[in-house]
């Protein structure tokens, strides 16, 4: 098993993608990249921790790959924008692909290039690629959220869905 890590703005809206993927063992959601152990909900939201709002993906590699992994958390964001993700905004909402291994960097900066190559996007690709740091997970409540509060969720994620539609159909 492996795992990947990946930030994209509110971590409710990063669950189901890879969730709903075969060979996915688990997808949790929690805060990594900051300087405060085990922090809070209210303590990230706060911006003062450093943290970012994350998931962290346990996979099978033989069904399903760390590159192919990339290529759909990069569906899920809007790799332009560095100051949060659609209507959450905020450091703790920047996009990150955080690696565990030499490989995965590799991977991840040569899935950017291939990104940023392709014309896709008129601006440039300002998602970065760090060095996973220890992963917290968050408060129960958070955990599956979209099924817990599949109302709530959609409301959430109106203007994320919106432009996934018009940039990545």
């Amino acid at each position: 098993m492996e795992r990947a890590i990946f930030a994209g703005g509110c971590f409710w809206c990063m669950v189901q993608p890879f969730e709903e993927q075969a060979g996915i063992l688990s997808v949790r959601s929690g805060y990594t990249g900051g300087h405060l152990p085990n922090p809070s909900y209210e303590q990230v939201c706060a911006k003062t921790t450093g943290h970012t709002e994350a998931v962290e993906i346990i996979f099978d590699p033989e069904e399903i790959s760390y590159k192919e992994l990339v290529e759909l958390y990069w569906a899920q964001t809007d790799p332009t924008d560095a100051f949060g993700q659609f209507e959450d905004r905020g450091d703790n909402y920047r996009p990150v692909i955080y690696y565990t291994t030499e490989r995965q960097k590799e991977i991840a900066e040569q899935s950017k290039a291939n990104l940023q190559a392709s014309g896709r996007f008129d601006q440039p690709i300002v998602t970065t690629i760090e060095p996973a740091e220890p992963f917290y997970l968050a408060e129960d409540y958070h955990q599956g959220f979209y099924k817990k509060n599949p109302k709530r969720y959609a409301q959430s994620s109106a203007i994320r869905h919106q432009f996934l539609e018009e940039n990545w159909s």
